[in-house]
């Protein structure tokens, strides 16, 4: 397999496990009906799954360490597949949320592997890491209009067999055109400042806690923004987007958008210091994020378009910051870390917005807190030390910061 075929099997996998975990949030809305359940019980049928999703994630990275990282890929692809059919069938409340759980096991693989593989032997890895992302927000983006799609033309069990079966027969081309099942260990040209497990400097130290704390709380915002998304169109948007069909389009095509922005910060980070680049990110993310609570019509449109921009926007830096400090033989274990907090914290996500939404009715005050969780944020990263990203950090390395 040549080095891009491998790179463009990775960045489908992001889409594809993006794409699985946010069907459920807009086929939802079509299964009060079916179900006999309110819209809060129904989505909190997905909270196992987003659990599964992040407590997966670790021994995902240690047995891609350990064993073989295009074979935990491998089993990613026909395993989140299955999953999915499986889901379709699902006959009762039960059922149906022992697929979501199944499928969010199997999404907790690629992660942890996925970013490992891509970033292996790379010296500037943040336009790398931002054209990645921009597959993972598409797969996003396609999950609102794939759902309803299916849901409207065929039945919501269709919305879950059909990406299924294709994601199927995606792995099954994957291992047939895999010829090398070991990890490839190839290490980054650039200087190292990668953590010594006995005895960690100050500077790394402070490296792990600002990244421990900015990944639960960011990882919290990304998964309730985009859980959020569909029912805050749903109800803000009436009469300009009607049906779930037409507010999975205005989600997806506001999801698509955004998130080219992962490229221009993989773009600034690879040539500034990332920590600047961060904080304007964060500092960004706080005012738009509760006026998108505020807001209704046309005016929604705009806030939550740029609102999405800053959230995904900001996720290549942290996987920058992690390559920067991790010697390649724990990198996967150490992505395994990162997303457990991330994904740990975004599981809260979707018995948030049922739980808060049936309270007030709306997103007000949840938007409103997630602004200032990204302020404070913002003011957690003035910690981080200052040479850790982009051209200067070369430098910082050789002079032993």
């Amino acid at each position: 397999m040549t080095n891009r075929s491998r790179i463009l099997f990775i960045n489908v996998g992001h889409g594809l496990d993006h794409l699985f975990l946010l069907l459920y949030p807009t086929v939802v809305l079509t299964l009060e009906g079916v179900f006999g359940r309110s819209y809060g019980e129904l989505l909190s049928l997905a909270v196992p799954g987003f659990i599964a999703f992040a407590a997966g994630t670790l021994p995902a990275g240690w047995l891609g360490d350990r064993w073989s990282r295009p074979a935990m890929l491998a089993i990613f692809f026909v395993g989140i597949g299955a999953s999915a059919v499986l889901t379709g069938f699902a006959r009762t409340p039960f059922e149906l949320a022992v697929g979501l759980t199944l499928i969010g096991l199997f999404a907790s693989i690629y992660h942890p592997i996925g970013v490992a593989m891509l970033v292996e032997g790379r010296d500037k890895v943040g336009k790398l890491l931002g054209i990645n992302g921009v597959a993972g927000n598409l797969g996003l983006a396609a999950a609102a209009i794939v759902a309803a799609s299916l849901s409207d033309a065929i039945s919501w069990r269709a919305a879950f067999i059909v990406p299924g079966a294709f994601t199927m027969l995606i792995g099954f081309w994957f291992i047939a055109a895999c010829r090398q099942w070991r990890n490839r260990g190839a290490e980054s040209t650039r200087p190292s400042l990668g953590w010594d497990w006995g005895r960690p400097s100050r500077t790394l130290l402070r490296v792990v806690v600002v990244i421990g704390v900015a990944t639960a709380l960011t990882g919290l915002t990304f998964q309730t923004t985009t859980i959020a998304l569909p029912k805050l169109f749903d109800e803000g948007l009436a009469g300009i987007a009607d049906g779930a069909l037409g507010v999975g389009a205005l989600v997806s095509m506001v999801i698509a958008i955004a998130a080219f922005a992962q490229i221009g910060v993989g773009w600034l980070i690879d040539r500034y210091p990332a920590k600047p680049v961060w904080i304007a990110v964060l500092f960004a993310q706080a005012p738009l994020i509760a006026a998108a609570g505020v807001l209704a019509g046309h005016g929604l449109i705009v806030v939550a378009l740029a609102m999405m921009m800053v959230v995904v926007g900001e996720i290549p830096i942290q996987d920058a910051l992690v390559t920067r400090y991790t010697a390649e033989r724990w990198r996967a274990r150490v992505f395994g870390i990162k997303f457990l907090l991330g994904l740990g914290a975004s599981a809260v996500a979707a018995p948030l917005v049922a739980g808060l939404h049936g309270i007030s009715g709306g997103f007000l005050w949840l938007f409103v807190g997630l602004g200032g969780s990204a302020a404070l944020v913002g003011i957690v990263a003035f910690w981080l030390p200052g040479s850790v990203a982009g051209a200067p950090q070369a430098a910082a390395a050789k002079a032993g910061v």
